[in-house]
């Protein structure tokens, strides 16, 4: 709840006062798009490495950030927002039919 209440600048006491529709709609959301500002450093420090590994590779595939992340996503990056939407809400009702 901690990471939750940090990334919606709310204290902890008003993620458990959020309805609990609410609270389950954020948790589905975190399941298919980790939120938390840890992922972001990592992506960060993904693009970083892959530049350097790159400008010092001396032929093969290019590598991209995810080579060099702990928790790669699992969707390509360059997803446009409304594919990321349209799966998003997939997955939502997954999670409420089963």
């Amino acid at each position: 709840m901690l990471t939750l209440a940090l990334e919606l600048g709310k204290s902890i006491y008003e993620i458990e006062q959020m309805p609990s529709r609410d609270l389950s709609e954020w948790i589905a959301y975190s399941k298919s798009e980790p939120i938390g500002r840890e992922q972001r450093a990592d992506l960060r420090a993904g693009i970083t490495t892959a530049v350097i590994a790159n400008s010092h590779r001396a032929s093969g595939r290019a590598y991209i950030a995810q080579d060099f992340m702990p928790f790669p996503q699992s969707k390509p990056v360059g997803v446009s927002p409304v594919e990321a939407v349209q799966e998003f809400k997939r997955k939502l009702k997954a999670l409420k039919n089963g």
